[in-house]
Formats: C-alpha cells, sequence, structure tokens
C-alpha cells in the first residue's frame, strides 16, 4: 500500500551531485520513486510577477526560477541513476516545451503540478502524446495534483486526460499546509466521484499524521517533499523532510498498510486510528480527516487564481491594436499582478481587438476587448 514518491522538485540547485545525493537518500528511506521538476521560467512565470524574500535578500522569483533552469541532459542522467537506484522517475513539466523534452528521455510517470491542473493547452499536449503511444501497445502513467482547486477544476482536467493510467492526488497549495486543514476523508469523495486512483501531496510539516491518514483513507500513492537539511536553499526546503524524517513518514505507511492486510480494512483502521489518537490526540486526527467535502482550504483560499494558471499580456498594447496568439500567455499569477481570464478564454481572444490599452503583465480581462 502506499507508492510513496520524494518530491525533490528543485532542491538540488541545479547541481548534479547534489541530485545524485537526494536520490540516494530518498531511496535509503525507502521511497518507491523521486520526483523533480523540469523548469523553465517562462512558461511559468511573467518576468514582473514580484520578488521572493531569501537569506541574501529580496529575488525576482522569476530570476530565482531562471537559475533552476537545466539542460535536458541533466534530466537523462538522473532518470538513469534513479532506475539504478530502483527508484521510478518522476518529473513536472510546465510548458510545452519542457514536456516534449521530458518526454524525449521516457520518464516512469509525468506529474501535473496543482497550479498546473487548469493549464488546459499542457494537459492536452499530455494526452495528445499518450494518445500517440497507446497506438503502439503503450502508455505515459499522469499523476496530477489538485492543490488550490474546486471540483470544476478537477473535472475539466479529467475531461482532457480521462482516469484510465491516471492517479489524482489531493493537496493543500499552503507552505507549510496545516494538517487540520487537509480533509482526508475527501480522498473516497473524489474516488467514487470521479472513478479515479487517488493520493495525496503532503506539505504538512509532521512526517506521521497525514501520510498514515491517507493511507488509511485509500491513498495509492503519497508524495512529500524531501531535502538533506531543511536549512538548505531550495525554495521548499523549509517544508520538506530531512532524511531520518522521510524514513520514518515510509515505515508508518508501510505499517498502517500491514496492519489493514493482517485485520482486515475495519479493524486494522481502528488499530492505526488509536495509535494515532494516542500521539497526536483524537482532537488533532479528527480534524485532520474533515468531512470529506471539497473545497478551498482556509489557508489556500486567498491564492485561487493567483497560483494557478491564468491569461497575462506579454507586451504592452494601445487600444485598437489586434491581438494576437504571442501576445497572451497562460501562466501563474502569483506575486504582484493581477489575475486574469482563466487558460480557457484563450483561443477565444486570439484576432480580437483591444477597447483600451494595457501593460505588459496584466491580467488579460473582457472588458479589455472590442466584442461585436
Amino acid at each position: 500500500m502506499g507508492f510513496v514518491i520524494a518530491e525533490i522538485g528543485t532542491a538540488h540547485g541545479g547541481s548534479e551531485d547534489a541530485a545524485v545525493r537526494l536520490i540516494d537518500a530518498a531511496a535509503a528511506a525507502g521511497a518507491d520513486a523521486v520526483k523533480f521538476q523540469w523548469v523553465y521560467a517562462d512558461e511559468i512565470l511573467h518576468p514582473e510577477t514580484g520578488v521572493v524574500p531569501l537569506p541574501g535578500g529580496d529575488v525576482r522569483l522569476y530570476d530565482r526560477f531562471r537559475s533552476l533552469e537545466c539542460p535536458p541532459s541533466f534530466f537523462k542522467k538522473l532518470r538513469s541513476y534513479a532506475r539504478q537506484k530502483g527508484v521510478a522517475f518522476v518529473c513536472s513539466p510546465f510548458g510545452l516545451r519542457s514536456l516534449s523534452e521530458l518526454l524525449e528521455i521516457e520518464p516512469d510517470y509525468v506529474k501535473i503540478a496543482s497550479p498546473e491542473l487548469n493549464h488546459l493547452p499542457l494537459l492536452r499536449a499530455v494526452q495528445e502524446a499518450r494518445s500517440s503511444r497507446r497506438k503502439s501497445g503503450g502508455d505515459i502513467p499522469v499523476i496530477i495534483s489538485s492543490g488550490v482547486s474546486r471540483l470544476s477544476d478537477i473535472e475539466a482536467a479529467l475531461d482532457i486526460l480521462g482516469t484510465d493510467g491516471v492517479t489524482l492526488l489531493h493537496c493543500v497549495t499552503s507552505y507549510p499546509a496545516p494538517a487540520e486543514e487537509y480533509n482526508l476523508r475527501l480522498l473516497e469523495s473524489l474516488s467514487r466521484m470521479f472513478g479515479v486512483a487517488v493520493g495525496v501531496s503532503d506539505h504538512s510539516l509532521d512526517p506521521v499524521l497525514v501520510p498514515s491518514l491517507a493511507a488509511l483513507c485509500g491513498a495509492s500513492v503519497i508524495e512529500k517533499h524531501i531535502t538533506l537539511s531543511r536549512a538548505d536553499s531550495g525554495l521548499d526546503d523549509p517544508v520538506a523532510l530531512e532524511p531520518e524524517q522521510f524514513a520514518l513518514m515510509v515505515r508508518s505507511v508501510r505499517q498502517c498498510g500491514a496492519a489493514l492486510a493482517r485485520y482486515g480494512a475495519e479493524r486494522g483502521r481502528e488499530a492505526v486510528l488509536r495509535q494515532l489518537y494516542d500521539s497526536f490526540g483524537q482532537e488533532a486526527v479528527d480534524a485532520a480527516l474533515g468531512d470529506g467535502v471539497k473545497r478551498l482550504a482556509p489557508s489556500e483560499a486567498a491564492n485561487y487564481g493567483r497560483t494557478n494558471r491564468s491569461l497575462h499580456f506579454m507586451r504592452g498594447m494601445d487600444a485598437g491594436e489586434t491581438v494576437r496568439a504571442s501576445d497572451i500567455a497562460v501562466l501563474r499569477t502569483e506575486k504582484k499582478l493581477s489575475p486574469g481570464l482563466p487558460p480557457s478564454f484563450a483561443e477565444l481572444l486570439a484576432g480580437a481587438r483591444l477597447a483600451r490599452s494595457v501593460s505588459d503583465g496584466d491580467g488579460v480581462q473582457l472588458s479589455d476587448f472590442l466584442f461585436r
């Protein structure tokens, strides 16, 4: 029970040596897979999206992502090394270029991160690649996270990807995510609603509570960040588990599976819940389980429309100009820009004329256009 993914992400900082040490640590801790992020800054952010505070001072978030860009050869080596260590290679693309290059090295899984759940051009390209692969008898397994989303967003994504060969991860897009907001009974609800395998992408700080409860609630995949040290400079290192903690998480998940197998679903669940009540208190455990109703978690609600994708102008334009497809991009809004229309509007706006002047980076609004 529980396919455990060690999310390395960009914690390697572009160092192949650091990436190898992280793979070694994940494998030694008992992970089934390691996951990386194939970053090209211009697929993710507008250059003027804002700054991120780092130990050396504020840095433009776009520039921080630029510093994490790595060539395809970097990931190809890591894919081979991961397989040598007996763990699967999972990777997240963030746009059409990174997806194309990722597919060329044949990953074991493609992971769609929560902010890209509504990146419709990316999802369509993934599904086109899967359809092509199926013609030769293969497939590309997909794992998709659903942080900072509504049910309609999940439904739209699965309408494109389908459910065969797809695993849907429940997630709270907050760093760190409060364990009491995880609402893990939602896993059973999502599985019933969509007929899809489910799991959890966990950003809470504790290595045991959320992963163990997720295992009890039917998670087939459990993903959590790993780092060599929480004091490192990676963007996600402060909320990641160090190797010893990650190993504890894996043991806890495996013990839940063993209890369910030994005692049966009902008795095994009761036995594990008693242990968790003793360790964390019944109030904390029941809060993390939640009520199973899909809603934006309080810690992520304000970021809906900012963390996920929307349409942004890629240059300043004057009233009366005709908008070309290249003038609009599907980006995360993040820090200081204003969110735009959902990505589903992109094809409708190419060729339309502007009713007013717009600035580079503005979120695209219907009121920007002349319609007849």
